[in-house]
């Protein structure tokens, strides 16, 4: 690698000055880190809440050659510069007034421009979901709910529609479940019994509802099973299996395409099991 951009810088301070580093840097780096550069400007949105082995394999690099991609930055490794993405990400999510000013000022606001906007994130947050590595866990995830005495599902405000919808699933497939909505601040936890199973949706910054709930069941005894967009989720503890779904957003709005994928495939899968008497 040229010396002129190996280490030679103190890291960025900014995702800014990220970007401009990298367009002065871009046409000097190797092939490999070119890749990575490439994967990371389409893909900023996962940096915060990914590995490096995740976004390595997604990159189609070894995880040493982004290590080096993340030096070529100015940054001592992958840790120091996802600090960088998590502190902007956890401040930088507009209010929906303002993620709607923004779109009407880049003009993206007619129907034909947001289908086609929403359909390409969505297709790259499943070829995301594909490159998970937590997939593997599904068999054991839908043989515990095809066992379950009563399932309980929590998930609130961005996580509410996958859990309302796998709910609507498991009652089709006569599979008994509860969700759990925290109605009048109330946390109905005394359903909660010995053979029931904890299914708990929970995207970054996290619910402290749904942690709360979780705890709960964890205390109980119960299986505690979790999806979440973060290998860091706090819930990851006590989880029993933990699934990764990463919805890639399009003008800070986000379609929950994976993970409404992935619940649909639980459910139905265990749907399927308890059918054949698992």
């Amino acid at each position: 690698m040229d010396s002129s951009i190996e280490g030679a810088q103190t890291p960025p301070q900014n995702i800014t000055q990220l970007l401009a580093r990298l367009d002065r840097i871009g046409g000097a780096l190797p092939k490999r880190l070119r890749q990575c550069a490439e994967y990371l400007r389409a893909n900023i949105n996962l940096i915060a809440v990914s590995t490096v082995a995740e976004i390595s394999a997604a990159a189609g690099v070894a995880p040493s050659a982004f290590m080096r991609f993340c030096q070529a930055l100015g940054f001592s490794g992958y840790s120091e510069m996802q600090a960088l993405f998590r502190a902007e990400y956890a401040q930088s999510r507009p209010d929906y007034p303002e993620r709607l000013s923004d779109l009407r000022a880049r003009g993206g606001h007619s129907g034909a421009r947001l289908l086609a906007d929403f359909i390409e994130a969505g297709h790259k947050s499943l070829i995301s979901l594909s490159n998970t590595d937590g997939v593997d866990q599904l068999s054991v995830v839908t043989e515990h709910l095809a066992k379950a005495r009563i399932v309980h599902l929590v998930g609130v405000r961005r996580s509410y529609p996958v859990v309302s919808y796998m709910g609507y699933m498991l009652q089709k497939m006569e599979i008994p479940c509860i969700v759990h909505t925290g109605s009048a601040g109330v946390e109905f936890t005394a359903s909660m019994q010995a053979g029931d199973v904890l299914f708990a949706v929970t995207f970054a910054p996290f619910a402290a509802e749904t942690r709360s709930l979780a705890e709960i069941a964890h205390a109980k005894g119960l299986p505690v099973i979790l999806l979440t967009d973060s290998a860091d989720c706090p819930l990851g503890d006590i989880a029993l299996a933990q699934l990764i779904a990463r919805e890639v957003d399009s003008g800070a709005f986000r379609v929950p395409v994976a993970s409404m994928t992935l619940a649909t495939t639980i459910a139905v899968g265990a749907g399927s099991l308890r059918g054949a008497g698992a």
